[in-house]
């Protein structure tokens, strides 16, 4: 996420009422989750087993829980608490918008773009043209969809991502500021649930098509001419790459990446990372010719065993 203009160092250490090692008029540019940093972002880091890859990031500025040693060419924002001082970031940059009508006035809608009854389109919101939105879609604030797109009844884009940090008497929620962008030609089924990125983009790739009840988490980018079937569920920080085939119930973790033209047939529960190009089944996740040999094998214990009495 991207500053509306450039802040000194000194400026957002105010701003946080915290301490910060580095010049006073360091410039800070806007702030990102680790995965997609950019020069000149904050990015925060709470815990020791992380220091090292924040402070080794792309990110410029640290909003870190210790003093340690600076490296060269970044700053320090020196917090005792990361995590609450990221949120209060967010929502000085990003503040919640409360919506009074059903379409926003600052929402943009393109020509030729049809919007059934009882759709929700939230502040800031972008849709081009000819696009077909059907009834009771809620589109959250600041999301961007192209041309031809259809999405079905139901569907929900841009809620928060589900990133909590437990604390003693419960779990506080990251908030989010990021958006989802919908590319051009992309179909989304009836009660598909696609989550905002953090301080980044969901991105669903142009000429993608998703069946009912998929879900997709936050930050999760999905390339062009995918196909996913029912009941998927996409963990957030994804990378799904070009004409991927997704058939129903695949559940994935997180911060994977599923290479170009892979095809992960039915129930498949996608531990790690796979290479594009093959086909993939089962949990925890393998070739699907090895995996059938294996449940092939499987059923010729019991009589491996009665051979062996």
């Amino acid at each position: 996420m991207k500053f509306p203009k450039v802040y000194s160092l000194e400026e957002i250490a105010k701003l946080l009422q915290c301490e910060f090692i580095g010049d006073k008029n360091f410039e800070v540019f806007g702030m990102n989750e680790i995965h997609v940093v950019t020069q000149g972002d904050i990015v925060f880091v709470d815990h020791p087993k992380y220091y090292d890859k924040a402070l080794q990031s792309k990110a410029t500025i640290v909003l870190i829980n210790k003093k340690v040693a600076c490296p060269d060419g970044k700053a320090l924002l020196i917090s005792d608490d990361p995590f609450r001082d990221f949120n209060k970031l967010t929502q000085y940059f990003k503040p919640f918008e409360a919506a009074n009508i059903s379409i926003s006035n600052s929402a943009k809608i393109g020509e030729g773009t049809v919007i059934q009854p009882n759709t929700f389109i939230g502040n800031h919101a972008v849709i081009g043209k000819n696009c077909l939105i059907h009834a009771n879609v809620t589109i959250y604030d600041h999301t961007v969809i192209g041309d031809n797109v259809i999405i079905h009844s139901g569907t929900i884009l841009g809620a928060d991502a589900f990133y909590y940090k437990k604390r003693p008497d419960g779990f506080d929620q990251l908030l989010s500021g990021g958006r989802v962008v919908i590319e051009n030609n992309v179909g989304i089924g009836a009660l598909c649930t696609i989550d905002k990125g953090v301080t980044g983009d969901t991105t669903i790739g142009e000429g993608t098509k998703i069946d009912n009840q998929v879900h997709v988490g936050h930050d999760t980018v999905i390339g062009k001419k995918c196909l996913i079937a029912s009941q998927t569920g996409i963990a957030g920080c994804v990378i799904i790459e070009d004409e991927v085939t997704i058939w129903g119930q695949v559940g994935t973790t997180s911060g994977i990446t599923i290479g170009t033209k892979a095809v992960i047939l039915g129930q498949t529960g996608v531990t790690k990372s796979v290479e594009g190009g093959k086909t993939y089944f089962g949990t925890p996740i393998e070739e699907s010719r090895e995996k059938l040999k294996q449940l092939a094998n499987i059923k010729k214990i019991p009589e491996i065993l009665n051979k062996l009495k």
